[in-house]
């Protein structure tokens, strides 16, 4: 073989090596991808998450490494995602108070048509928990006892602005009774103070309610789904015990930067939908009193979309400030 013909070999290997490489370099993902919790560790979003993240790096071959970015009410999380390139190298799970946001402050992104949903993870309601001292057993007897003495119950939350929060509002406005807020710093300081009698109400989130109410030590009255919780069947909707039309569902959703090409958000949806059908994954969700839903990304768009403008409606009409 000639000098010359040797050369053009070793460089038509190299260039076919290098095409090779760029080929394989091309699929997605080729490095960790970075997936951001909008509160700190040890929340509701955190775990969900974590479980998730763990199996969606076996499934892509690389790590999707949680990274907590907490901050006003979900929003400097939700920021970082939303202005991030769009390559499918910065995710982010949100949760129902994604939505609320969208009313309380003048965001820097949109909400809706400024990222590109992948899917709705998971649905579940709150449970109306109430000191046992309490007289009402459903949800009648309770707008009863508010209209009979306005401004005689307290209900807890976990702040102002929060998913909780707007929950009871919605309550309020949809029964037109008087009830008083009482902010807190999370769930559990609300419930320890309903525990104690400090307060007479609180919407709580399943998974750190239910086990007060199975003790005894707090009466569930209602959960605030459309349907029956898997978690406490025994336990009717609102909607059916006392409020017509009533529905508050928890929830938490995939999305990504505006722009993300087509084929990343259909390899997330499908590994998402794959992680959803995993028996621990859907034991975890169960245990937090949610279903495992896995739509698709108009569809979650259009749940968002819902959301967004019913929470905006809600703080309107209760004058929610924040710093109330």
């Amino acid at each position: 073989m000639s000098k010359l013909l040797r050369c053009g070999t070793v460089a038509l290997a190299l260039l076919l090596a290098g095409g090779s490489a760029i080929a394989q370099k091309s699929s997605y993902p080729d490095k960790s991808v970075r997936f951001i919790v909008p509160f700190p560790p040890g929340g509701g979003t955190d775990i969900i998450a974590r479980v998730m993240a763990q199996k969606l790096s076996e499934a892509f071959g690389q790590s999707v490494v949680v990274d907590n970015r907490p901050g006003a009410g979900g929003t400097i999380g939700a920021e970082i995602a939303a202005k991030s390139t769009p390559d499918g190298y910065t995710m982010i799970m949100v949760s129902g108070s994604y939505a609320v946001n969208a009313g309380l402050y003048k965001l820097p992104y949109d909400p809706v048509n400024g990222v590109d949903t992948v899917s709705l993870v998971g649905t579940g309601p709150f449970i109306v928990a109430l000191h046992p001292s309490m007289p009402p057993g459903n949800v009648k007897q309770l707008i009863a006892l508010a209209k009979a003495k306005p401004g005689a119950i307290n209900y807890g939350s976990t702040g102002t602005g929060g998913i909780t929060h707007m929950a009871t509002e919605l309550f309020r406005l949809m029964a037109n009774i008087n009830i008083v807020h009482v902010p807190y710093k999370g769930t559990g300081p609300a419930l320890n103070d309903l525990i104690g009698g400090q307060i007479q109400l609180v919407f709580g989130a399943m998974l750190a309610t239910l086990p007060h109410v199975k003790s005894g030590r707090l009466r569930g009255i209602a959960v605030t789904g459309p349907k029956r919780s898997q978690a406490a069947p025994e336990i009717p909707t609102v909607s059916e015990s006392g409020l017509p039309g009533y529905e508050v569902t928890l929830w938490y959703g995939v999305w990504g930067p505006k722009g993300l090409p087509k084929d990343v958000i259909g390899r997330w949806h499908t590994e998402l939908v794959k992680v959803l059908q995993s028996p621990d994954l859907r034991g975890k969700l169960a245990t937090d009193g949610l279903e495992a839903v896995g739509s698709t990304a108009d569809e979650f768009r259009v749940h968002l979309t819902r959301e967004v403008a019913k929470w905006a409606k809600v703080i309107k009409d209760a004058n929610v400030r924040i710093g109330n």
